[in-house]
């Protein structure tokens, strides 16, 4: 769309598309380090099993008794879903839409837009479902007990 407004020629939709796609490649830097830091420590036992972050999940919410090695587990899993670090990854996803809705806004130049234009809705609603469930586990810190016994 083309917006003349005081003799300059303002691209309002491709000025977006560009702060949305710098908002992206910073989030990607984020998500990067991220993932490398979760890859570069060493697994516990306890991970390696299927479906054991849920079950240590749901035994923390429930607010059952946790062995040790649970206990360190979900402590690691709730320390990681409260990184800043963690938030860059629905960033990420939501920037990524808001590229793809706002350039096709821009390559429309003011045409009617097409049902093409609004799929990057799609990834900014899923961002939106991955940040709710980030900070659903975050919130577990104050529901893991301080200490465990044998």
């Amino acid at each position: 769309m083309n917006w003349n407004f005081l003799g300059t020629n303002w691209h309002l939709f491709g000025d977006l598309a560009a702060l949305a796609f710098l908002a992206l490649l910073v989030s990607a830097t984020g998500v990067f380090f991220h993932i490398r830091r979760l890859r570069g420590r060493s697994p516990l036992p306890i991970s390696e099993g299927v479906g054991a972050r849920k079950a240590v999940l749901t035994k923390v919410r429930k607010g059952e008794p946790l062995s040790p090695q649970e206990h360190e587990f979900a402590g690691r899993v709730i320390a990681d879903h409260r990184s800043p670090l963690a938030f860059c990854i629905p960033v990420a996803i939501f920037s990524l839409g808001c590229f793809y809705v706002l350039g096709s806004l821009e390559q429309l130049h003011g045409l009617t837009p097409s049902e093409r234009t609004f799929i990057g809705v799609i990834p900014m609603f899923g961002s939106l479902n991955v940040t709710a469930q980030t900070l659903r586990i975050a919130k577990l810190k104050r529901r893991l007990p301080v200490s465990v016994t044998q």
